[in-house]
């Protein structure tokens, strides 16, 4: 169970935080604009690579974390039970 959801975490992280990061930099441009105003390069680029990295991780931990109680639930319960239950 934790095998296949840190599957998803990974996909989440190696999807999200490129596509999060692309939107950032597309959107914040067009607010600035749509304000009159233009935005200084420190307000666009704000993330550093390691941070891009602990956000991609974080998806990962964040799917673990959540996996924890039905993986545990499954863990303990008879085998006929948790495969019922799926």
């Amino acid at each position: 169970m934790l095998a296949s959801v840190t599957v998803i975490g990974v996909l989440g992280g190696l999807i999200g935080v490129p596509t999060g990061y692309a939107l950032h930099g597309l959107v914040m441009p067009l607010m600035g604009r749509a304000a009159g105003t233009s935005m200084p390069a420190p307000v666009i680029d704000v993330y550093e690579p390691w941070q891009l990295a602990l956000l991609g991780s974080g998806g990962i931990a964040i799917a673990v974390l959540g996996a924890l109680i039905p993986a545990g639930w499954a863990a303990r319960a008879r085998t006929a039970t948790a495969l019922r239950t799926e």
